[in-house]
């Protein structure tokens, strides 16, 4: 499809709902210029759709229409909510008396830094609508965060004005179904110009909707490469939480959470500080777990995928889903947001697939380049021992075996500290074997639920989890 074709259909969209006499509302945009109001415009008919648009540059002028942001961030979910309460509420109770009785009204708001002159910031931003779903309804809100990755101010405006459009028309068009809605939000863009990050459903009709479900849906469909959520499970924006921290990341599949991650993450935050010399009030402890290990084929375990979330939060875990499955490119998307120290734990036989050549395959360096964009600052693994049936010593990263091809490049690595072994471990934890756990789960109860935190145990029994089945 052309450009041009396109923008005929994000033209089109926008002239369908200014056809529509039901739908009136107002379109208000801070930042990148109007360019969804002007979609709307330039499709002709728009003053069957809009009543007002407004863009307040200036801050003392923002700050007289929506009062002042103390934290003196104006493109921040706080100012956009201010924008929709303060626009909706304006409309509707100017208009709701003299407006035919079949409208429904909406409020659409978006604050934006896009790429200038002047500085170089992330480009991010904002994005929300406010809406009746029909006549005379309390409202709705769907709340968007999105970065702009275009190379150029003028094309993020372009790429943004598309967005506000989808995001109006899916609204009204797919509000029964809001993963058609996210999949929606970049119809007709080329891939990698936007990336959502964040999505928020509340409000009617939307109180079923189950909002980390729904940012899930933003990975699997490829609009974000992560989400997070913190230990209350709430969807938190990933540059906001990672901002300038010192992160420190386990990777697992957690089904289920086990004692031994826990030594795991208990062993790794104190050697992490130690090295570092970090305060432990600037560092984010993530629980990370793949998509590969959430999909079977295309489809997605939803309940499977929830317990996992809730299982980690119990804990106190943040946890973050990714479709990263080698770690030099985990390494990459944390720099995005930090030049502070990153450090990954993992278990020798992650190790192993490390040092496998073949995991490499495809990358025109292989496992040199690989290991050039994993290692080139602040970033350390951080190796938990194991204990294998058949020795009676512990493996370490002291006499861990790799190919002997990369011996070199092995002791290289230890070396430099790019390698640290954990010390210090619960050695009664080394028994542990998650998927032992897990199939013995699936056998009812037993000796695994004395390898899970209590909580755990309880709420795979009571919810009947990860196939456990009263015996």
């Amino acid at each position: 499809m052309s450009d041009r074709e396109k923008i005929q259909k994000t033209l089109q969209k926008a002239l369908e709902i200014n056809l529509d006499n039901c739908k009136y509302g107002t379109i208000v945009e801070i930042g990148a210029g109007q360019e969804v109001a002007r979609n709307f415009f330039q499709a002709g008919g728009a003053a069957g759709t809009i009543a007002k648009t407004m863009s307040a540059y200036d801050m003392q002028v923002s700050d007289d229409i929506y009062g002042a942001e103390e934290t003196k961030r104006y493109v921040s979910r706080s100012r956009l909510m201010k924008m929709l309460e303060r626009e909706y509420t304006a409309v509707t109770e100017l208009l709701t008396a003299t407006r035919a009785k079949n409208t429904t009204f909406f409020s659409y708001a978006a604050t934006v830094t896009a790429k200038s002159y002047l500085q170089k910031n992330e480009c991010h931003g904002w994005l929300g609508i406010r809406v009746q779903l029909y006549p005379g309804a309390a409202p709705s809100d769907i709340i968007v965060h999105v970065r702009m990755l275009d190379s150029d101010g003028g094309a993020q405006q372009e790429a943004l004005g598309v967005v506000g459009v989808n995001l109006i028309h899916a609204v009204f068009n797919y509000f029964t179904q809001p993963k058609k809605i996210i999949e929606s939000l970049v119809d007709d863009l080329e891939p990698c110009r936007i990336e959502v990050d964040m999505i928020d459903f509340s409000g009617p009709y939307f109180e079923e909707t189950e909002n980390r479900l729904m940012n899930l849906h933003l990975v699997h469909h490829n609009l974000t490469h992560a989400i997070m959520y913190n230990p209350d499970g709430e969807v938190q924006v990933p540059s906001e939480l990672l901002y300038k921290k010192n992160i420190l990341v386990i990777r697992g599949t957690y089904t289920p959470l086990t004692k031994l991650h826990l030594d795991m993450a208990k062993c790794g935050q104190e050697r992490f500080k130690e090295v570092e010399h970090i305060n432990t009030n600037k560092i984010v402890v993530l629980a990370e777990i793949t998509m590969a290990s959430l999909t079977v084929g295309d489809e997605i375990d939803d309940a499977d995928f929830l317990a996992r979330v809730d299982m980690l939060n119990t804990q106190g875990y943040t946890v973050m889903i990714s479709n990263y499955l080698r770690y030099f490119r985990l390494r990459a998307y944390f720099r995005r947001y930090t030049n502070k120290q990153l450090g990954m734990i993992l278990g020798i036989s992650n190790l192993n697939l490390i040092f496998t050549e073949a995991y490499y395959e495809g990358l025109e360096g292989g496992i040199l380049e690989a290991f050039a964009k994993l290692f080139p600052d602040n970033t350390r693994l951080y190796i938990y021992p194991y204990k294998s049936p058949e020795q009676k010593e512990l493996i370490t990263i002291d006499n861990f075996q790799p190919p002997k091809k990369l011996r070199h490049l092995y002791e290289h690595c230890k070396d430099n500290g790019y390698l640290v072994g954990l010390e210090n471990v619960d050695k009664t934890m080394l028994e542990i074997n998650p998927a032992e756990v897990l199939s013995d789960i699936g056998k009812g109860r037993g000796k695994w639920e004395e390898q899970v935190p209590e909580s755990i145990s309880k709420m795979i029994i009571n919810k009947k989890l990860l196939g456990f089945e009263a015996k």
